[in-house]
């Protein structure tokens, strides 16, 4: 009755459906494994955002490299802008996804130091991009900044190219280190985004709060493909049963043509 699973068609679409099936297991619990590794990610951002604001220097230093679990925290500071060392971080968007720059300003510290300050997104003045744009100015004088503290970036965590013989005071990345040597100062490790003071008119257009990955997608994708790994065996046995049917009618069709009367007899 079964006889035709040995056939090789069905030899083939069964090794394959066993082979789907532990496939999709470990494609479930890997997206698990993304699941948890977002939510935990969302766990420690949400943490650090919601911390009191420390001192900058509590959690960053010069040659300090700023860990996953400092990332985000508030972290204040006194001193004033330099903006005469103030450079530009080209092809940057907005909320909008508009292309054009940060303003990156140092700040210097009481103490001589210098913090990286992200004062937030302008744009791009023409098409060519080659001369400095034209930047509004920041508080002048003794003042607190308040930001998110974040890891220097590079080529390999960012995906940016450090593109060389860019214009004057434009650059591609944000990293203390470069900026070390070219300021020729004591730079704290990583940069802060500016939270406040808030710019006048809006400008530079303050960055965002980080969002929450989307940890459930993961999580529903996990679903998907458990259940596409119990519908193998079941969509197994479903063309298991058809092809058995579909034999048993086409024998039975072919006994009934041999025994109808209406039948001519066999050739003598």
């Amino acid at each position: 009755m079964y006889r035709f699973l040995l056939s090789r068609q069905w030899v083939i679409l069964t090794l394959v459906a066993l082979l789907l099936i532990p496939t999709m297991i470990r494609l479930g619990i890997w997206q698990m494994h993304r699941y948890d590794e977002r939510t935990a990610r969302n766990q420690l951002v949400a943490d650090a955002l919601s911390a009191e604001p420390v001192p900058v220097e509590r959690l960053t230093s010069p040659g300090h490299t700023v860990t996953t679990g400092e990332r985000y925290h508030t972290v204040t500071a006194r001193g004033h802008f330099d903006t005469d060392d103030e450079v530009v971080v080209r092809r940057r968007t907005n909320s909008d996804d508009e292309v054009g720059y940060h303003v990156l300003t140092p700040f210097v510290l009481d103490d001589g130091k210098v913090l990286l300050v992200n004062r937030g997104w302008i744009p791009a003045d023409g098409p060519s991009q080659t001369a400095f744009p034209s930047i509004p100015a920041p508080p002048e004088g003794e003042i607190t900044v308040t930001g998110r503290l974040m890891p220097a970036e590079t080529t390999a965590a960012s995906g940016i190219k450090d593109l060389k013989g860019l214009p004057d005071r434009q650059i591609m990345l944000i990293n203390s280190e470069q900026e070390a040597r070219r300021l020729g100062a004591e730079v704290l490790g990583g940069y802060i985004v500016l939270t406040t003071p808030e710019p006048k008119k809006d400008t530079p257009e303050l960055l965002g709060r980080p969002g929450d990955e989307n940890a459930a997608l993961n999580y529903a994708y996990a679903i998907q493909w458990w259940l596409f790994s119990a519908g193998v065996p079941l969509g197994w046995v479903i063309l298991v049963r058809r092809e058995r049917r579909d034999r048993a009618e086409a024998e039975a069709a072919a006994r009934e043509a041999q025994d109808s009367p209406d039948a001519e007899p066999a050739a003598v």
